[in-house]
């Protein structure tokens, strides 16, 4: 039996336990160490077996940024789907960006497209496009592939009583992941859009 207090003992299987719900991997002791061929010194006299914890466990990787989060798509392939707008509560809000939604402006949200991607969205159903900015993620809606601005969803023709839309998003141009921007699937001109 151990001859440490127990408040000892819990703080010990509380680190254990916290190791092992996080994937950790506990270097074994100074004992355990010899027996692998480590030199008392710290030094090793012998490289580690593939088997060894050392070998085994993952090195840590660094949290991507948001120019290189997976499931992004940076092809310039143009999207087919439902368009909705945002509603009058995230009018002044955060965007992904750091901008606050402005309902007058032209931004838009997409679960794919870069932030920073410019866009043409274009009404399937009436052929009225307008050039958007993404600056959000979303739409949270399964089924839906962009959210506009009030302004951008009434200059394509996306009335409150529709709500939805089928539209095309075209990239114009997007920023690839090492920070530079070059063009999308078309040439950037202004016919039928803003």
């Amino acid at each position: 039996m151990s001859t440490l207090p127990s408040f000892r003992r819990l703080a010990a299987l509380r680190v254990c336990i916290a190791c092992v719900v996080s994937g950790c991997v506990i270097a074994p002791a100074p004992r355990d160490r010899a027996a692998q061929g480590s030199a008392p010194d710290g030094g090793s006299s012998r490289e580690a077996s593939p088997t060894s914890p050392q070998s085994i466990a993952p090195a840590p990787t660094p949290k991507p940024s948001s120019a290189a989060k997976p499931g992004l798509d940076r092809s310039g392939s143009k999207q087919v789907g439902k368009a909705s707008f945002y509603a009058d509560k995230f009018t002044g809000r955060k965007m992904a960006d750091g901008t606050r939604m402005d309902p007058r402006d032209d931004n838009a949200a997409s679960k794919t497209l870069p932030l920073g991607t410019t866009a043409r969205v274009t009404n399937l159903e009436t052929g009225r496009s307008a050039v958007v900015t993404i600056q959000d993620r979303g739409p949270h809606v399964k089924g839906r592939i962009v959210d506009l601005s009030p302004a951008t969803a009434r200059e394509i023709g996306i009335s409150r009583e529709d709500g939805l839309v089928q539209v095309e998003v075209t990239p114009l141009s997007i920023p690839q992941a090492d920070g530079t921007t070059p063009g999308g699937a078309a040439k950037h001109d202004n016919t039928g859009s803003r």
